[in-house]
C-alpha cells in the first residue's frame, strides 16, 4: 500500500510545526519549493523537499501527478497565503478538500478585501489607494493625519508604517516607491485611517470562532510585536460583538472553509476590522493557542485538509502568552545567553530563537526584527505575565554595531521596550 503523504507548498514561520503535526498523524510530509535549501533544517526529520516552480500551477500539477505514482496524496496545503490560492486550485484539480481559490485571491489583495468588507457593511478604517506620491498626499489629506501606509499586497507588516505628520508621510512614500521596498505585485499603496484602541485577534476554523487573543506592540512608527495573549479578557457582550463581526467577514469574503485569523481594534465605534488573513496565525500563534486551551490548530487544520474529523473542543482553559525578543539595533549578533535558564522556569512552555550567533541583524520595522520569543501559560493572566517577565529578564544578548565610520561598538542589548497603545493597522502575521 502506498504511503499517505501531505504536500506542503512552500512554507512560513511554522513550517516545521506543520511537518511534525503531519508526522504525528502518520503522514509523510513533502515540501514543494522554488528553493528547497530554505528548508535544509528539515533534513534531520527525514522529509522530502523538492524543487519546483511554485508560481506555476502546471508545474505543481505535474509534480503532484508524479508523486501520486509513489504516494497516496492525502492532502495539499500551505502555511503561507502567498501560495494558498494556488493550493486551492491544486486541490480542485486532484479532487481534494481545500479552500476556494477565488476567495483566497480576493482576500489576499488588501484593497479588494477592504472594498468587499465595506460593501457588506463591516466596520473598517477609512481607506484610499494611491500609486504615486501626489495621490498618497491627497489621500492622507482626505482621511486626516495620522494615517497608516502599507503595500496593497504583503505580509509580516513589511512596509507598514504609521505616518503622524507630513514629513513622515513623504519619507515613507519615498521608501515604498523609491526601490527599497520589494513589491509582490504592481506598486499600490493603501492609505488608511489610524484606528486607535486595544488590539484583538480571532482564530477561526471553518465558520467556528474558537478563541480570541490580544496583541501589544512596540513603540511607533513601526508595528513590531511585543506580546500576544490568549484567551481574551473581554466581557461576554464584547466577545459576542467580535464574533458577529468575524462571521460577517467570512460571509463577505466567501471564506467558509479552513482557517482564518482576523485582527481588530476596539475603537469608539466598537470592533473595527484591520485585516482578514485566510490562514492560521504564524508562529508562535498556534503554540500560544495550544498552551491556552489544549487544541493544536495545526493538527486540526491538517485533519480538515485530509478529510478527517477535526475537533476544536478545549481540553483546559489557561492564559497563555508569547513575549517577543526584539533586536534594538543593527549589527552582528555576537551571542545570546540565558535561554536554558529561562526555559527551566515552571510555567514556561517554550523559548525559541530565530537566529544564530554571528547572524547579521538589519531591522526593517517588521516581523524580521524579532530574534525569538518566550511562551508561558498559567491559570491566570497576572501569573502568566509574571512568569514571562522573569524568563525574559534571564535572557541577554550582545550585538556588535557597525557605524558608518567603520568602528565597532560592542553593546549589550536589554529586553525590548514596554508596549505602547499604538498598533498596526495591518498585523499580517506569517
Amino acid at each position: 500500500m502506498a504511503r499517505r503523504s501531505l504536500i506542503l507548498v512552500e512554507g512560513a514561520s511554522n513550517t516545521l510545526r506543520y511537518v511534525q503535526a503531519a508526522q504525528h498523524l502518520g503522514l509523510h510530509p513533502i515540501i514543494l519549493s522554488a528553493d528547497p535549501t530554505r528548508y535544509e533544517y528539515l533534513a534531520a526529520e527525514n522529509n522530502e523537499a523538492i524543487r519546483v516552480d511554485t508560481n506555476s500551477l502546471d508545474a505543481l500539477i505535474h509534480e503532484c501527478s508524479r508523486l501520486s505514482a509513489a504516494y497516496d496524496i492525502a492532502g495539499i496545503t500551505s502555511a503561507t497565503e502567498l501560495t494558498y490560492a494556488t493550493v486551492g486550485k491544486l486541490c480542485r484539480h486532484f479532487d481534494l478538500p481545500g479552500p476556494n481559490p477565488t476567495s483566497i485571491e480576493r482576500c489576499c489583495d488588501k484593497l479588494t478585501q477592504r472594498q468587499l468588507l465595506a460593501e457588506a457593511g463591516v466596520p473598517i478604517p477609512a481607506f484610499r489607494v494611491a500609486a504615486n506620491a501626489a495621490e498618497v498626499e491627497s489621500a492622507a489629506a482626505e482621511i486626516g493625519l495620522p494615517v497608516i501606509l502599507k503595500p496593497a499586497v504583503g505580509s509580516g507588516s513589511s512596509g507598514v508604517r504609521l505616518c503622524r505628520n507630513a514629513g513622515e508621510l513623504a519619507e515613507h512614500t519615498t521608501y515604498l516607491l523609491g526601490g527599497k521596498h520589494i513589491w509582490r505585485s504592481s506598486p499600490r499603496i493603501l492609505v488608511e485611517e489610524f484606528a486607535q484602541g486595544p488590539s484583538y485577534w480571532a482564530e477561526i476554523m471553518g465558520d467556528e470562532v474558537f478563541g480570541l487573543g490580544t496583541a501589544d506592540f512596540g513603540p511607533p512608527p513601526y508595528f513590531v510585536y511585543h506580546q500576544w495573549t490568549f484567551l481574551d479578557p473581554l466581557t461576554d457582550a464584547e466577545h459576542e460583538r467580535i464574533t458577529d463581526v468575524s462571521l460577517s467577514c467570512l460571509r463577505a469574503l466567501g471564506l467558509s472553509w479552513g482557517p482564518t485569523n482576523i485582527e481588530f481594534r476596539w475603537t469608539r465605534r466598537g470592533p473595527v476590522v484591520i485585516e482578514v488573513n485566510p490562514r492560521l496565525t504564524g508562529a508562535p500563534g498556534p503554540e500560544v493557542v495550544q498552551a491556552a486551551c489544549g487544541v493544536d490548530p495545526l493538527t486540526e487544520h491538517i485533519k480538515l485538509v485530509i478529510g478527517d474529523e477535526w475537533n476544536l473542543c478545549r481540553r483546559h482553559s489557561h492564559t497563555a502568552a508569547a513575549r517577543f525578543l526584539v533586536a534594538d539595533r543593527d549589527g552582528i549578533l555576537d551571542w545570546i545567553d540565558g535561554v536554558s535558564r529561562a526555559a527551566a522556569i515552571p510555567g514556561v512552555v517554550e523559548v525559541k530563537l530565530r537566529v544564530e550567533p554571528k547572524t547579521p541583524i538589519v531591522r526593517k520595522g517588521d516581523y524580521g526584527d524579532c530574534i525569538g520569543y518566550v511562551i508561558a501559560a498559567s491559570p491566570n493572566r497576572a501569573l502568566t505575565d509574571a512568569i514571562l517577565q522573569r524568563a525574559v529578564d534571564l535572557i541577554s544578548w550582545s550585538i556588535t554595531s557597525l557605524p558608518a565610520c567603520g568602528e565597532h561598538e560592542r553593546i549589550c542589548a536589554s529586553p525590548p521596550p514596554a508596549p505602547t497603545q499604538a498598533g498596526d493597522n495591518g498585523r499580517d502575521r506569517s
